[in-house]
């Protein structure tokens, strides 16, 4: 069993945190991490957002690699289709190099409307375009000279340096639609679960993902799950410091949800249809949030139902200030992953 660490820099406006404390913490944490027993350092992708969700994961992981020595590196998630392809496969193959082979590539092919429109592609082609850049991305591992001519992306024959230091870096897939999990299963690539769904919700994806997978010869045994994690001496504090940021991360979620644009339920299965109706009480099975007892058991039953081969914990919280985020780092990493190794 594994343990990764995910860093989304969402600070909620008028928090006493700045995005500047939430990068100096880095230099400090992430080295921490890694001596705690941190297999993974992740970071997610969103844009526009008034809280700043994180823009830029190549950059955020390019820093991370100098601040660690063994933990694997992962965007979880990267949304292909705002990129050009091109200037992604060279800033690629350089990160990869940087982490001397440790980097790990979630995508997604996103869902965010405003995204789409500010980079000015088309939102009813992201699934289109997301699977030819995927191409263009499996194509630069393999060739030294990369030549493309497809329905959205035109590269001439142009010669890649560097060359990535694995011979295959490996891709995540960030989807839970049946179409695209069964696309997952035919690219032959693990998929890694959103945190917004509920534990029930992840046992019909992986199903359908394992039934799509098993059809085309297809087995693996990677299974990353995220979740939100914080962990301090009582429950009572641990939901008073994490239910506010909790909330906060759920409200994109909502907002998407009430828009039309994705599904968000409760836990009773209720769709959301305004923001009023997230509340991080409503949401408990989605995130392990509690006393080191209570985090041990709520960590337990994930496991025991979902089987997955690393959690990844969602820690830097929304407006949590660094002190207490070092601590839940530790007491987690000391008192809850010993009992799961």
């Amino acid at each position: 069993m594994k343990f990764g660490l995910m860093y989304s820099f969402i600070v909620p406006p008028g928090s006493s945190m700045t995005h500047l404390d939430t990068f100096r913490e880095m230099d400090r944490l992430i080295p921490l991490a890694e001596s705690l027993g941190f297999d993974s350092f992740q970071t997610t992708e969103h844009h526009f957002q008034d809280n700043g969700w994180a823009p830029s994961p190549l950059v955020v992981l390019a820093k991370a690699a100098g601040l660690s020595q063994t933990m694997r590196l992962a965007t979880n998630i990267l949304v292909l289709p705002l990129y050009d392809p091109l200037r992604l496969v060279e800033d690629i193959l350089t990160l990869d190099n940087l982490c001397g082979g440790r980097l790990t590539l979630g995508v997604s092919p996103g869902y965010v409307s405003e995204e789409f429109t500010a980079y000015r592609i088309p939102h009813a082609e992201r699934f289109a375009r997301s699977e030819e850049i995927l191409d263009i991305l499996e194509k630069s591992w393999r060739d030294d000279v990369l030549e493309h001519h497809g329905r959205f992306y035109d590269i001439p024959a142009s010669r890649l340096m560097p060359r990535p230091a694995q011979q295959a870096i490996p891709i995540w897939y960030g989807v839970s639609g049946p179409r695209l999990l069964k696309r997952a299963a035919a690219r032959r690539c693990p998929v890694t679960a959103s945190p917004r769904h509920t534990v029930d919700e992840l046992i019909e994806h992986y199903a359908r993902f394992d039934r799509a997978a098993a059809d085309v010869g297809f087995a693996t045994n990677e299974r990353p799950v995220i979740r939100e994690v914080f962990v301090a001496s009582t429950t009572e504090r641990a939901e008073k410091l994490a239910g506010p940021a909790v909330n906060h991360i759920f409200g994109l979620y909502g907002r998407k949800s009430a828009s039309g644009e994705r599904q968000l339920r409760n836990d009773k299965g209720e769709l959301i249809t305004d923001v009023a109706q997230v509340d991080f009480k409503t949401f408990a099975s989605r995130y392990i949030i509690g006393d080191p007892a209570s985090a041990t058991e709520q960590l337990k039953d994930t496991i025991d139902r979902l089987r997955p081969s690393e959690l990844i914990c969602r820690m830097q919280l929304p407006g949590i200030p660094t002190a207490e985020f070092e601590q839940s780092m530790r007491q987690f990493a000391e008192r809850v992953m010993p009992n799961f190794r």
